[in-house]
C-alpha cells in the first residue's frame, strides 16, 4: 500500500511477484499504471478487497500516513492465514558538512523550521515503535520483529540535487525557497569534490498473521 509511482512496486514485480497497489493520489497512481503497476485508488483504510486475499502487505515510506491500528486490522482481514505484513523506511545520514550546509539552508529559506535533517535511525525510533504497537493492537499477528538493512548510495551532485525535491521536508517549499536550499547543498557537494556517499539503514517492522 502506498504505492506512489511504484518504485518498490516494480523491484517487487521483478522477483515475480504478483502485485496489487494502493495508492490515495491519482495522479501518483497513473504514473506507475505506466511502469506497468496495477493500481486502485483509496487510502488503504478505505481500500475495499473485494474478497480478495494477499500473502504479503507491503508499505514502503508509507505506514505513516496510515492508523497503525486501523491499518493493521484491515491488513489481518486481507491476508491468507501464514501471511506477512511488512511496513518499511530508509533513513539516510548525510555526510556532516553536507547536513549542516542542509540544515543552514533551510533555515535561511524557511526561518522557525524545526525540520531535522541531521536525523539518525534513533531519531525514527518512535515511528517504528507506533507500528508495532499497532500491529500488537489489532491482535491478529505474532510479536513484531525490527529488521534492519545497512546499505549506502553515491550520488553526484546532480543526482542528490534531482533527488532532494522528492523528500518530504522539500515537497511543499516555493520554488524560489527550494532554489535557495539546492544551492547550499550544492555547494557542500562541491566542497567535497563533487560526489557524496550517504549511509542508508533499511528498518522494516514485520510480523505473520496467526
Amino acid at each position: 500500500m502506498g504505492t506512489g509511482t511504484g518504485i518498490a512496486a516494480r523491484q517487487l514485480q521483478a522477483l515475480r511477484c504478483r502485485v496489487l497497489g494502493v495508492e490515495p493520489d491519482e495522479r501518483m497512481a497513473e504514473f506507475a499504471r505506466t511502469t506497468g503497476v496495477d493500481v486502485e485508488v483509496a487510502t488503504f483504510e478505505d481500500w475495499d478487497p473485494a474478497g480478495r486475499t494477499f500473502d504479503v502487505v507491503v508499505a514502503a515510506q508509507a505506514w505513516h500516513w496510515v492508523d497503525p491500528v486501523v491499518g493493521a486490522a484491515k491488513a489481518a482481514r486481507v491476508l491468507r492465514s501464514g501471511g506477512r505484513l511488512a511496513v518499511f523506511w530508509h533513513v539516510s545520514q548525510l555526510p556532516e558538512q553536507v547536513a549542516d550546509a542542509f540544515a543552514v539552508a533551510y533555515e535561511r529559506a524557511v526561518p522557525g523550521t524545526s525540520f531535522d535533517f541531521r536525523a539518525a535511525v534513533a531519531g525514527y525510533q518512535r515511528m517504528f515503535d507506533l507500528a508495532a504497537d499497532g500491529i500488537r493492537r489489532a491482535e491478529a499477528f505474532t510479536e513484531p520483529e525490527e529488521w534492519r538493512f545497512d546499505w549506502a548510495q553515491t550520488y553526484t551532485r546532480g543526482a542528490y540535487l534531482d533527488l532532494m525535491p522528492t523528500q518530504g521536508g522539500l515537497t511543499r517549499l516555493p520554488p524560489d525557497a527550494l532554489a535557495e536550499v539546492l544551492h547550499g547543498v550544492g555547494q557542500a557537494i562541491d566542497a567535497k569534490g563533487g560526489t557524496i556517499t550517504v549511509p542508508y539503514t533499511t528498518v522494516a517492522v514485520t510480523s505473520v498473521l496467526r
